[in-house]
């Protein structure tokens, strides 16, 4: 998640109380999220005006952004709720371990309602977990490695392409009507996002801009199989600050490195390339130009703000 600039303390009210609009900008968690963390775990308490609506403090939003710190670490939000109320350094570790993962028993539900093809109980479940967590956790804990079981499931002759078509399509149909809702009203950079030549899977690439939307970037989204070449004409019009494209371990590098290293050559701001594609190929990507993201999608979005001199 991004963190929430000095500078902008400046421009508070001189009351020091802020919306949660205000709030959802300087700490990336949408207001959602942290009327569910008020809700249900009692980890904020702004204040209420006259007509109900919630004011917070700095020490309201230094606070949030210590949880997510927390979330980004891999704690689950329960944990994050013991170690504010113990009082103990955000770097120190849990002493007595958590007897269930609350991510491996979601995982579980998460994969028994794919096999039963239980679309209401898998939007439950999707949808408390976004309730919970900014978006680039829920994609890290609980999506990605769900896609990855599917696949390796049918891989196995354990699961079927049924499974994972099923879950795609969910996800498709998800992450495009939150991203279409999110996307307004962002005053980041804009990202040109795409997958590359021959990748047909945009999962990919969508969770990533859900996850860029959240730290209030903004988003030009352009699906599978982008032709590179077109890319130079679309950064200039649309004054895109970086590209960022998606591939996974099918693609071929050979294919698309002389491509790849043309437009690194051509545009004047940085490509990133992520997804599974890296895991494999990360020195001839390195090798175009480009720049290797984590797969991580908080550690690839911190990568990008670093490259852009954002803080």
């Amino acid at each position: 998640m991004a963190k929430a600039s000095p500078a902008l303390h400046h421009s508070l009210p001189d009351d020091g109380l802020v919306p949660i609009r205000t709030v959802s900008s300087l700490t990336g968690v949408n207001s959602v999220t942290l009327r569910a963390w008020e809700r249900r775990y009692d980890l904020i308490k702004p204040v209420r005006t006259p007509k109900g609506h919630r004011l917070y403090t700095m020490a309201d939003v230094d606070l949030i952004q210590q949880v997510v710190d927390l979330l980004d670490n891999g704690m689950s939000i329960g944990q994050v709720r013991q170690v504010l109320d113990n009082g103990r350094s955000r770097s120190e570790p849990e002493p007595e371990p958590i007897p269930e993962d609350p991510w491996l028993r979601d995982h579980q539900r998460l994969l028994n309602a794919i096999t039963q093809f239980d679309e209401s109980v898998l939007n439950d479940i999707y949808q408390d977990a976004l309730s919970l967590y900014p978006v680039d956790v829920v994609t890290t804990r609980l999506t990605v490695p769900m896609l990855r079981e599917l696949g390796t499931r049918w891989a196995n002759g354990v699961g079927s392409i049924a499974e994972e078509h099923f879950f795609s399509v969910f996800l498709r149909n998800k992450l495009g009507t939150r991203f279409h809702h999110l996307s307004r009203n962002r005053r980041g950079p804009r990202l040109l996002t795409a997958c590359l030549p021959g990748e047909q899977h945009e999962v990919g690439i969508l969770l990533f801009a859900l996850a860029a939307l959240d730290w209030d970037y903004r988003v030009l989204l352009l699906g599978p199989n982008t032709p590179l070449a077109e890319l130079p004409t679309v950064v200039t019009r649309a004054s895109n600050a970086a590209i960022v494209l998606s591939g996974s371990v099918t693609i071929e590098m050979a294919a698309i490195a002389d491509e790849l290293a043309q437009l690194c050559r051509t545009v004047a701001v940085p490509v990133f390339v992520g997804g599974s594609l890296t895991r494999h190929a990360a020195e001839e990507l390195s090798a175009t130009g480009a720049i290797v993201l984590s797969e991580d999608l908080s550690v690839a979005l911190r990568q990008i703000d670093v490259t852009l001199n954002r803080h």
